[in-house]
């Protein structure tokens, strides 16, 4: 086995970071593009030195005219590789990003639950985390959404989701794959700039990488990761704060209506109060909480006695009695 710089680097972040343990079952999600082979080829090359099991997982979305052929190609390289197949394909074609992601995400907790995997596995890289933050960037996010992929997330009881590539670049995984002649197949979606994150991916970060900064991948990805520790921080300190308004011993999941002391939140800073009311309106509402709820809530704070909000979706409003706020 060839021992390259990138094979030194994964096996280094995978024990740094406790991403796997030795002799875990992994099961690594392959579309066949170059990420995922180089996260696959990687792995193979350290199961020796790991004691893992391996097996791959591909999800055939439907939405193009060569992706019966592309899940059979995948196929055929796991034979190849003496690794255990799983394919998922979806009923009826998936014909939006984020509802292909939703199912993606589903079908492989099934696949991992069924034949008793511990992690799912997938290849993004720093690019994507870059165009990740940018995306949301564009969109009008908190620095939750700009640091949004993460090194690793439960995504069910006993599964979690693992990333170990998001200190390495699209470029580098296109070398890894030309420097051991992986079969690489091309996915024409790619190229499809109607999908936002398709234009992000082929002009703007060029224009970027061109105008501002040759390594704007890997700087973005490392504002992600900086981000990453402070949302978690700021997180663990919002509940807390959150747990103190609401009432020491108080259950707030089981509270009807909830109610919030003002007194204690007026003593936290801005960023730690705008937290705790996107916590406390995650308990009521069906979506996320926008900019503008978070806002409305916040200012009951300090708002008159009395006051109060117009209608929150569903119907909840939220009303100002003296050193309280109510959610009714």
């Amino acid at each position: 086995m060839v021992w390259t710089p990138l094979h030194a680097k994964i096996h280094r972040t995978i024990r740094s970071r406790h991403l796997f343990e030795r002799n875990q079952r992994l099961l690594i999600a392959v579309s066949g593009g170059q990420d995922s082979l180089c996260l696959i080829k990687l792995l193979l090359d350290l199961q020796s030195k790991w004691g893992w099991y391996l097996g791959i997982a591909h999800c055939d979305h439907r939405w193009r005219s060569d992706s019966q052929a592309n899940a059979h190609h995948v196929e055929n390289l796991a034979e190849t590789w003496g690794t255990s197949f799983y394919l998922e394909t979806a009923n009826e074609p998936i014909n939006s990003e984020a509802a292909a992601r939703d199912w993606r995400y589903q079908a492989l907790s099934a696949i991992a639950q069924a034949n008793n995997y511990q992690y799912i596995v997938t290849g993004h890289t720093a690019s994507d985390r870059a165009e990740t933050l940018l995306y949301n960037l564009i969109r009008g996010t908190g620095a939750d959404g700009l640091q949004a992929l993460t090194w690793q997330r439960p995504l069910t009881t006993g599964i979690m989701l693992v990333r170990p590539l998001l200190e390495v670049t699209r470029i580098q995984t296109e070398q890894f794959c030309q420097e051991f002649k992986l079969p690489i197949w091309e996915d024409s979606t790619n190229q499809d700039l109607q999908y936002a994150r398709n234009r992000i991916r082929q002009e703007l970060i060029p224009y970027l990488r061109e105008n501002f900064n040759p390594q704007v991948e890997s700087a973005l990805a490392q504002t992600a990761e900086l981000l990453q520790a402070e949302v978690e921080y700021l997180e663990k300190a919002a509940q807390q704060l959150r747990e103190k308004a609401l009432g020491i011993g108080d259950d707030e999941d089981s509270l009807i209506p909830l109610r919030l002391n003002r007194r204690v939140l007026q003593k936290a800073p801005l960023a730690l109060q705008r937290r705790v009311m996107r916590q406390v309106l995650q308990q009521i509402l069906t979506d996320a909480a926008s900019f503008e709820h978070i806002e409305k809530l916040t200012a009951l704070i300090t708002a008159p006695n009395r006051s109060q909000t117009d209608p929150f979706p569903g119907g909840a409003i939220a009303q100002v009695e003296g050193d309280w706020i109510y959610l009714k």
